[in-house]
């Protein structure tokens, strides 16, 4: 097997696998999930919620989104900062891919790699990570 099927073989296991973590969130709109692996071990997580301490409600009376909601990567890669574990060169999988905002952050955390399934409705995200290098792998069929 070539080292890029195995790549794609791995890429398609993660998202699975953060597909299935998105169902953590309480978020009724949307769930997301999130992994960030480097050197074939997971080391953070994420999913789509509201911050520690908080009601776990992520939208309003009319279904609209609290602003205060973070965003799977947002929670994987603040949850690694509190860790021992470097982002440095980690590749990143999520079930959507990133907006603006975490891609700032994406960048910020040295991660090299993002496999995402969902296309997020904007592509600013995608956009700014490949204007910073980063590699972007869009995967729609996880089988």
């Amino acid at each position: 097997m070539k080292p890029e099927e195995k790549q794609e073989i791995l890429d398609k296991r993660y998202l699975r696998m953060a597909a299935i973590w998105a169902e953590n969130s309480y978020c009724v709109r949307r769930k997301v999930g999130c992994l960030l692996v480097k050197d074939k071990m997971i080391i953070s997580d994420g999913f789509n919620g509201t911050p520690a301490g908080f009601e776990n409600v992520c939208e309003d009376e009319n279904g609209v989104t609290r602003p205060y909601v973070l965003h799977a990567e947002a929670n994987a890669i603040t949850k690694v900062a509190r860790s021992n574990n470097s982002s440095q060169d980690a590749t990143l999988y999520i079930t959507a891919s990133p907006c603006l905002e975490c891609a700032k952050l994406i960048i910020q955390a040295g991660i090299r790699r993002v496999v995402f399934n969902d296309l997020y409705r904007l592509s600013d995200g995608i956009d700014l990570l490949s204007r910073a290098g980063i590699e972007c792998v869009h995967i729609e069929n996880l089988d």
